[in-house]
């Protein structure tokens, strides 16, 4: 899935006093990334969008700067975020706050590292991508599967997912406010991952309303399984959301060097769904799919099946859907799947 919130404010203001301005500003980090995948743009886009030189983008999300009132209110607005990056920023602010009050030492904390996200000198290849998702009328069930190669030099750990939401993507307003409502919650989720026939511990890394950073460890209670410098692994989660807060799309960025990537999207054939989808990259607007889903029926099922080989580093395939025997009160519900 894909999308974002005004996700966690309920909880941040609850506990607002113990936030500190380090996590304040990676809270907003966050924030602007999740929305800037969200509307499909590259960093570069969203600096012309705004005005901004590219790299200040970079420097923001990599928390190697810190936000402004200005690039705050100017993404927002670039990214129809609902206000949502704005609120992000006056967290901030109200934290920087906190603390000249609490008199501490007025230097300027120093600039986060950027994450490495996998281990130093990693280097992942993506195999082989599978998503299968299944609905059963109430809920959606998503299976991803990846078959992971280590080009790099050395071992590594942990694997970072994401699973985001937005139910009604042109009106993030009302996407915001219905998600603090009825956040996304772990229990819910139901999340599991296994990779050598083991069952793979996972550590929540951003935990919003609408978005979820997961990382997926290569360890359990019972050992470690470390995906080593010219390995390959099948590594498989799942997780389920309910169709309140799933919607109608699914999406898929390239995120890694992908050599294969596989998309099947199964319904009760009841419904009568019918399946279309879009493509956009770094250099391209949204377009159709060059190649269509296959359809498929079987014992009471409607499956579509899509492939394509060496996807762009980037690229979203975005695929919709309604169901002709039910047809939907909300023309504009949406979700999407990473």
């Amino acid at each position: 899935m894909v999308t974002d919130d005004d996700a966690g404010r309920a909880s941040m203001d609850a506990q607002g006093e113990e936030i500190t301005v380090e996590q304040a500003a990676e809270d907003f980090a966050a924030e602007l990334a999740r929305w800037r995948e969200v509307r499909g743009m590259s960093k570069r886009a969203l600096a012309q969008a705004m005005g901004f030189d590219p790299s200040y983008v970079s420097h923001v999300e990599s928390g190697r700067h810190r936000p402004t009132e200005e690039f705050a209110r100017l993404a927002d607005e670039a990214l129809n975020a609902g206000k949502a990056i704005w609120r992000r920023w006056c967290d901030y602010e109200q934290a920087k706050t906190r603390e000249v009050r609490a008199k501490r030492p007025p230097t300027a904390p120093p600039p986060r590292r950027p994450e490495q996200p996998y281990a130093t000198g990693s280097a992942l290849v993506v195999e082989h991508d599978a998503a299968c998702l299944k609905y059963d009328g109430r809920s959606y069930r998503l299976t991803m599967c990846r078959l992971l190669r280590n080009t790099g030099n050395e071992p590594v750990t942990r694997y970072l997912i994401r699973i985001s939401v937005d139910r009604y993507p042109g009106d993030p307003e009302r996407s915001n406010t219905h998600y603090r409502a009825h956040p996304l919650t772990w229990d819910e989720l139901a999340l599991t991952a296994t990779c050598r026939g083991e069952a793979m511990r996972w550590q929540a890394k951003h935990d919003r309303d609408a978005f979820k950073e997961v990382w997926l460890l290569f360890d359990n209670e019972h050992g470690r399984f470390p995906l080593y410098p010219g390995e390959s692994v099948w590594i498989e989660y799942a997780y389920t959301v309910g169709d309140d807060k799933w919607g109608n799309w699914f999406q898929r960025a390239v995120r890694l060097p992908t050599e294969q990537l596989e998309v099947q999207l199964i319904f009760p054939a009841a419904l009568d769904p019918v399946v279309w989808g879009t493509e956009t990259s770094m250099t391209a607007e949204a377009s159709p799919l060059r190649t269509p889903p296959v359809r498929s029926d079987d014992a009471g099922l409607r499956q579509f099946t899509w492939i394509t080989t060496t996807p762009a580093l980037h690229a979203r395939y975005r695929l919709e859907w309604r169901f002709r025997a039910r047809p939907e009160p909300e023309s504009d519900q949406g979700s999407s799947g990473d």
